[in-house]
């Protein structure tokens, strides 16, 4: 029997209107959001902008790398000027060398000349013409026949060949070595200021505010190593008083220890009565001695031109008088008293004697950082005086203000 699902007629949809406003915009927010889904997908995560603590330690970290490019420049410099002077020296014995040469070589043409007038080939005329002073010197039958003169004209053209060969071939090597130095020169020089480029684009992409959000966090910095600067000048101030006061009971004790003797035995106990009162004042001032002194004659006079230099600015490579890196002010100050030093800071801490941070006396120099790029000049209470960075004078500024490597007294 058939059912009754078959006598049905279709529903007709024809009522419905499929293209309905609310059914297109369902569909086209679905797209938008698809859409959207599949960018944002595809696109690169933003980095979240650095806070201003990265962003000082970043332009701290810069400087510091322009500082080590600083020494890698000044110590290519400094060969390659030192070469310079080498291959100009060569080439001045080149030119001496070739002078010599030349005037054996018109004796020996006068020789020839001579000879020839004579009607003969001689033994010079033949030298003139053999492929080398060697060659000719083989000839042993014509080397007999020479008188001693001609000899001796001989023997000093192959000395002077000989030389002049030689020092060629030295002015070569030294060129080549020329060359290599200047390029390691030019390409020092790019990584200089690579690095302090990259610095001062960091910064000029800073706002106002962050500009002063950084200029509040580096016076918070110099902040905090004036406070130690200060605990250490406390601490040197305890020390000279007990110093002193040492002095002051060595001075009380020491007439008690002479006066046994009187002047009737001044060779006696000279050096224990006599000179007692001198003996206790160079004695303890020195415990290290009289050089104590002469140290300090000479840290004098490094301590008055470094402060002469104050406010001069920093310029990477300069070594004065009108601007300064950090080795070149050192440098200059020290020489000042009559030392010395290297150029770069690798080498100004090798110069001298090593000394702890606690037994720092004016006048040594402290270095910094693990590459010990960087140098300055301890005047005392913790501080020193140094050329900062690129945009900073000759300044005075606490030695707790960068991580200290180590320190030397130069003399």
């Amino acid at each position: 029997m058939p059912t009754l699902a078959s006598h049905r007629k279709p529903r007709s949809l024809s009522g419905v209107r499929t293209a309905s406003p609310a059914v297109g915009i369902t569909t086209a927010a679905l797209a938008s959001v698809t859409l959207l889904s599949a960018q944002s997908a595809g696109a690169a995560p933003v980095d979240p902008k650095p806070s201003m603590e990265e962003v000082q330690k970043k332009v701290d970290d810069l400087y510091r790398q322009a500082g080590s490019e600083t020494q890698k420049y000044n110590r290519a410099k400094e060969a390659t000027q030192k070469q310079k002077r080498a291959v100009d020296r060569v080439l001045d014995e080149v030119a001496k060398r070739a002078d010599k040469l030349n005037e054996a070589r018109r004796t020996l043409g006068s020789f020839a000349a001579a000879q020839y007038r004579e009607g003969a080939v001689t033994p010079t005329a033949a030298l003139l013409f053999a492929d080398s002073p060697q060659s000719f010197f083989e000839q042993k039958q014509v080397t007999d026949r020479l008188t001693e003169r001609q000899r001796g004209v001989l023997t000093d053209y192959q000395t002077q060949q000989a030389d002049a060969a030689k020092k060629r071939q030295q002015a070569s090597k030294d060129l080549e070595s020329l060359t290599a130095s200047q390029a390691a020169l030019r390409t020092s020089k790019q990584n200089v200021q690579q690095k302090l480029g990259a610095a001062r684009a960091l910064l000029s992409k800073l706002t106002t505010e962050e500009k002063a959000r950084l200029a509040a966090l580096e016076r918070k910095k110099e902040e905090e190593a004036r406070r130690k600067a200060e605990a250490r000048a406390k601490q040197e101030a305890r020390a000279k008083q007990e110093a002193e006061r040492k002095r002051e009971e060595e001075r009380a004790q020491a007439p008690s220890a002479g006066t046994g003797s009187g002047s009737g035995s001044g060779t006696g106990t000279g050096t224990g009565s006599g000179s007692t009162g001198t003996g206790a004042g160079t004695g303890t001032s020195g415990g290290t001695g009289a050089s104590d002194g002469s140290y300090a004659t000479k840290a004098a006079k490094v301590l008055s031109f470094a402060r002469a230099q104050k406010g001069k600015p920093y310029v990477w490579g300069a070594t004065g008088p009108s601007s300064y890196d950090c080795s070149g002010l050192t440098q200059a100050a020290w020489k000042e008293a009559g030392v010395e030093l290297p150029r770069t800071t690798w080498d100004q801490v090798k110069a001298g004697t090593r000394v702890a941070t606690e037994d720092l006396l004016p006048g040594d120099l402290v270095f910094f950082y693990d590459d010990i790029s960087h140098v300055g000049i301890y005047i005392g209470d913790g501080m020193m005086i140094h050329a900062p960075k690129p945009g900073a004078n000759v300044r005075e500024e606490s030695i707790y203000y960068m991580p200290i490597y180590g320190s030397v007294r130069p003399a």
